[in-house]
């Protein structure tokens, strides 16, 4: 059995622009609903909604990466 490089080298870039593009825009989502993430001290209500958006948009986006950049497995 081979190691395909190849498929190794797309997954990971699906995986990190996912990551990278999903928690800019969590952020920004975050921010546009008037809750800063980065710039509030201590762990408040509104401030864990802003992590959680920024985690969903993490997930969600390495999500859509996977399924444009891999190819289908039949």
């Amino acid at each position: 059995m081979a190691f395909d490089t190849r498929a190794a080298l797309r997954e990971g870039l699906a995986d990190a622009l996912g990551f990278v593009l999903g928690g800019l825009a969590g952020w920004q989502l975050s921010r546009w609903l008037g809750v800063d993430v980065l710039a509030t001290p201590g762990f408040s209500g509104p401030h864990l909604l802003g992590l959680l958006l920024i985690l969903a948009g993490m997930g969600g986006c390495r999500w859509l990466m996977r399924r444009l950049l891999l190819p289908r497995k039949t």
